[in-house]
């Protein structure tokens, strides 16, 4: 299942908020995108989701076209977990997690043990499997983000697209849900704010500034104390631990505003 961008831009209140964009999914690698706020990260999973309209160019799941798609066709093969998404306050978890089945049922393939079976595995993923009695309206931020992350499971994509995945979640889940998404035998996209998390877990950065591509490749070649100078305004190290060769980012400090100001 491929995923891909051509000429991709998308337009708002009379100015170009996205354009540009060329980028191909390959099988099973996890692409991460980050770029300082209002950069395009959530517009751009929006318009690869099929929820919002290009004004330019188009993005295709197989070679064809999203919007020469049916909703139910796309949610088959991917799952879109938002950064603010919203459930009826009276379902309960499991209910919540169960809606992830609905682009695999119809009347003539009602709800069944299997799909039961694929419910119980997407919440036990995300350790979720002891609150699925519980309430909409009776979850923490982070109990919700996790029962959004099973409901996308629920669907069995090939492709995850996910805003903001570790929005919510205090560090033991956000490393958790990461190294699950790297374990998946899915091709995800996921936006990030954390840059140590994008170089650590994801194969390949797409780097987003002012709606354009800054850079895409490996995260080492992306991330490069140079490039985050320029584009986020702060002063990094890079260091590579002697035990295990795992690269991480070290915040020195910020460069004054007046200084980042074109």
């Amino acid at each position: 299942m491929s995923l891909a961008a051509r000429g991709l831009g998308r337009d708002a209140g009379g100015r170009a908020i996205l354009d540009g964009i060329d980028l191909a999914l390959t099988l099973g690698e996890r692409l991460g995108i980050v770029g300082p706020n209002g950069s395009g990260k959530s517009t751009l999973l929006r318009l690869l989701a099929g929820i919002d309209r290009p004004t330019r160019g188009a993005v295709t799941l197989d070679g064809t076209p999203l919007r020469a798609l049916s909703r139910r066709a796309v949610a088959r093969s991917l799952a879109f977990v938002e950064q603010q998404a919203e459930t009826a306050e009276r379902l309960t978890v499991r209910d919540a997690v169960e809606l992830g089945r609905t682009p695999h049922l119809d009347a003539l393939r009602p709800f069944g043990p299997a799909d039961a079976a694929v419910v119980d595995d997407a919440l036990a993923r995300v350790d979720m499997a002891p609150l699925a009695g519980r309430l909409w309206h009776t979850l923490s931020g982070g109990e919700r983000q996790r029962t959004h992350i099973a409901r996308a499971l629920a669907q069995e994509p090939a492709i995850l697209l996910l805003d903001e995945p570790t929005n919510h979640l205090d560090i033991r889940h956000q490393i958790g849900l990461l190294a699950l998404i790297r374990r998946l035998p899915v091709s995800a996209v996921m936006a990030l704010h954390d840059l140590n998390h994008a170089s650590l877990y994801c194969d390949r950065v797409l780097l987003l500034q002012a709606g354009r591509v800054v850079a895409l490749g490996p995260p080492p070649e992306v991330l490069t104390p140079a490039t985050i100078r320029a584009v986020f305004g702060v002063e990094v190290a890079a260091h590579v631990d002697p035990r295990d060769g795992v690269r991480s980012l070290l915040v020195k400090g910020h460069i004054p505003f007046e200084e980042t100001t074109p």
